[in-house]
């Protein structure tokens, strides 16, 4: 579990996050969401160890990541995945070069044994038979496949996801977020994911957090987000006509 306690981030003396604190779950897909300006980025970076949070508490499964050494540090980090925003392969590695990058930087182990892990995490996303290709040979929802893949290739406990379905058509887009899903369940992985899309939340939102103004005005599930009345989470979720009705058509079945 992540355990975030009472946690504030100040930049050039203006406050961007304000005595935040939740929980985060092994098995769920755990979603930070909220408008642009929210500070969601900066509570993810700050969870990444990319930010130090002036004050408050993060911890991984007891550890506290103010009091870790640089030794401990290491070894969370190598216990961390990360699916960017964008992919973000490198252009002139292949595929296969491209998931084994983190197991040159931090496996001890042989090349044969790196080659069988690629292959490994390559089948769970259903890119079999893509080791050579490079990224611009591959479609959008591909790349974003071969980045799920290199994130898990170091069976992380934490995996965390900016944005996965920015840039995917709304097919892909669910294609993706299941895969996600199916990928914390199966490996019992702490998943965060700070998204924009809506469908998300409702697909695969399992725990959600949403901010506004740098405060946690709401948490719950995607169920939840449904019959909810608080006000700042309505307003967001349901900004759409579309969403007004999926909502009101929900809320007059459960009458």
């Amino acid at each position: 579990m992540i355990e975030v306690t009472d946690l504030y981030k100040e930049f050039n003396g203006v406050p961007v996050l304000k005595g935040i604190s939740t929980t985060f779950e092994k098995g769920k897909t755990n979603m930070i969401i909220g408008q642009s300006g929210s500070g969601k980025t900066v509570f993810l970076k700050c969870l990444l160890g990319l930010h130090k949070p002036d004050s408050g508490i993060i911890s991984f499964d007891g550890r506290k990541h103010t009091e870790l050494d640089i030794k401990s540090h290491r070894q969370l980090r190598q216990e961390i995945g990360m699916v960017f925003q964008g992919g973000a392969l490198y252009d002139s590695l292949t595929v296969e070069e491209n998931i084994m990058f983190p197991l040159k930087m931090f496996a001890d182990q042989s090349v044969s044994e790196m080659l069988d892990r690629v292959n490994f995490v390559l089948k769970r996303v259903n890119l079999t038979d893509s080791n050579k290709k490079f990224p611009a040979e591959l479609s959008g929802g591909m790349q974003k496949r071969v980045s799920i893949a290199r994130a898990i290739v170091m069976n992380p406990k934490y995996l965390f996801c900016d944005e996965p379905n920015s840039g995917l058509d709304p097919n892909t887009a669910t294609v993706i977020d299941n895969l996600i899903q199916e990928i914390t369940q199966e490996y019992q992985i702490i998943t965060i994911i700070n998204s924009h899309d809506m469908n998300s939340v409702m697909e695969i939102g399992e725990k959600i957090v949403f901010l506004k103004n740098g405060v946690k005005a709401w948490e719950g599930s995607n169920k939840d987000i449904f019959k909810t009345e608080n006000e700042a989470i309505v307003n967001f979720v349901y900004s759409s006509n579309l969403f007004k009705k999926v909502r009101e058509a929900y809320l007059n079945e459960t009458k």
